[in-house]
């Protein structure tokens, strides 16, 4: 009998321990904040300066009003290639804009975006900066700021992405949502830092991010104060440049928007090297991060750093790469460091 009732306090041992980790391994799978992280230095590095800036009482702990984070969006935090999202909605605005002015079906480079639109893709080749310009300011311009909103977001709606099929807007990256989720439960606020355009950013990073408008530096244009024919007051988009904000443009406009360093920044481009060496170069804790498209299969492979393709689309060279090891900044390799690259795998 006792070697019985021995036996069942064993297996009730057992069980309990078995139930004891069961749910330990659960726990731990609920409080990961990055699921969607492998678990490899990139991860660790952002967990542990989370940890050491929001930790009272360590040598690297950030006051809450200190803790400001900044995105580039285009290849940071959703898809970039075979185009950024803006210049897609350029392109094809210029069919409603032909038809109120049929004039310039003709004349370049609007007739060339029209050939592109029907087909022809090696004609995307023949547009010049210049050309982007002329076509950006025809399409993104001379309307009430409202009217550029209202358009932006019907567009945004109606959009597929070429490859996916899915809406512009469901291409995020699952583990950067997750990162800006986790900072902001940490008591950091999220920027996003961008060279596209202010308003068309804007239009959609609250219900896309989480990130307010307020919150949203980007390239931006004038705009002329007015007045309505019932007297109601507006703006309306003007094609003079106030913030070019690229390259060294983004830790200018990151004084001029925000008045304070960043403690972390994130890119994955030429055009983010001065944020992330402005981040780098404060005092205290600081963490700089770039992504590189190294994943073919679940999204794009380009750089040419390390080898990978050359491309005008987020041009990350090698001499970036050179840099970032030589910094310490932490370079994250989307086919290594992500378990998935969108929500929808």
């Amino acid at each position: 009998m006792m070697q019985i009732i021995h036996s069942l306090s064993t297996l009730t041992r057992s069980l309990a321990l078995t139930a004891l980790l069961a749910l330990s391994v659960h726990a731990n799978a609920q409080t990961d904040p990055l699921p969607s992280w492998n678990d490899g230095p990139a991860k660790q590095a952002i967990v542990t300066f989370v940890k050491d800036t929001t930790t009272q009482g360590s040598p690297k702990f950030v006051p809450p009003a200190e803790r400001i984070a900044t995105f580039d969006q285009d290849g940071t935090l959703w898809v970039e290639h075979p185009m950024y999202s803006q210049v897609m909605y350029i392109l094809e605005s210029v069919p409603a804009l032909v038809k109120a002015k049929p004039e310039l079906a003709k004349v370049a480079p609007f007739s060339t975006v029209l050939e592109i639109l029907k087909g022809d893709r090696a004609a995307i080749a023949k547009l010049t900066l210049p050309d982007l310009e002329k076509l950006a300011a025809a399409t993104l311009t001379g309307m009430p700021v409202d009217t550029f909103n209202a358009e932006a977001k019907k567009w945004l709606a109606e959009a597929r992405d070429p490859r996916w099929k899915k809406p512009y807007t469901e291409l995020t990256y699952l583990p950067m949502q997750e990162l800006l989720k986790y900072l902001r439960a940490s008591g950091y606020k999220t920027w996003i830092v961008t060279g596209g355009g202010q308003d068309f950013v804007r239009t959609y990073a609250e219900a896309v991010y989480g990130i307010p408008p307020e919150q949203v530096i980007g390239t931006a244009g004038g705009t002329t104060y007015g007045y309505d024919t019932s007297g109601k007051p507006f703006l309306t988009k003007e094609p003079k440049l106030l913030l070019n904000d690229n390259n060294a443009g983004k830790p200018e406009g990151i004084h001029l928007m925000i008045g304070r360093r960043p403690v972390m920044a994130v890119g994955n481009s030429t055009g983010d090297q001065q944020m992330l060496e402005y981040t780098h170069g404060g005092d205290g804790a600081r963490l700089s991060m770039l992504v590189l498209h190294d994943d073919a299969k679940r999204e794009y492979a380009y750089g040419p750093a390390q080898g990978l393709p050359a491309t005008k689309v987020g041009t990350f060279t090698q001499a970036l790469y050179d840099e970032a090891k030589k910094q310490g900044w932490t370079v994250i390799s989307m086919k290594n460091d992500w378990k998935k690259v969108f929500a929808f795998e």
